[in-house]
């Protein structure tokens, strides 16, 4: 709304008849903005932290696929190992799964994980977070 009233972007399409209003004045809810100018953002990285790590395995047991029971944060490669906090070695564990692995490699357990763990893309982990988008926004994003 902000960009709209000073100018910076146009509104292309508009929330069913949504209207904010104020003192003297309604104006549509933008559904989709244009900008005027090009605004270039520097790449960013997700953060890694516990919320993050249970987001992108969607807080499921990277060991036994259970999704219903806490959740804890397993190293693969343990740090006695030299196994260090990073995404491609930590996972979204249950308890039970966790416990039985304990400070031993998967090897050493016998254990498999369900999915190779990966850094996420920031673009696409906070499209992800958001759900899906309404069909309108259809043609407008990745165009």
């Amino acid at each position: 709304m902000v960009l709209y009233y000073l100018g910076k972007a146009e509104i292309v399409l508009t929330a069913d008849g949504l209207k904010v209003h104020s003192v003297n004045a309604s104006y549509p809810v933008p559904s989709i903005l244009r900008l005027n100018n090009l605004v270039r953002l520097r790449r960013r990285d997700v953060p890694l932290t516990k919320p993050n790590l249970m987001r992108r395995d969607r807080y499921t047991c990277q060991y036994c696929g259970s999704h219903n029971t806490r959740m804890t944060i397993d190293h693969i490669i343990p740090r006695m190992y030299g196994g260090d906090d990073s995404w491609e070695n930590l996972v979204c564990a249950c308890e039970a799964c966790n416990s039985k692995k304990g400070n031993r490699t998967l090897v050493q357990v016998g254990m498999k994980l369900r999915r190779k763990p990966r850094k996420p893309h920031y673009f696409t982990f906070i499209i992800s977070s958001l759900g899906t988008p309404p069909e309108e926004w259809r043609p407008y994003i990745f165009s």
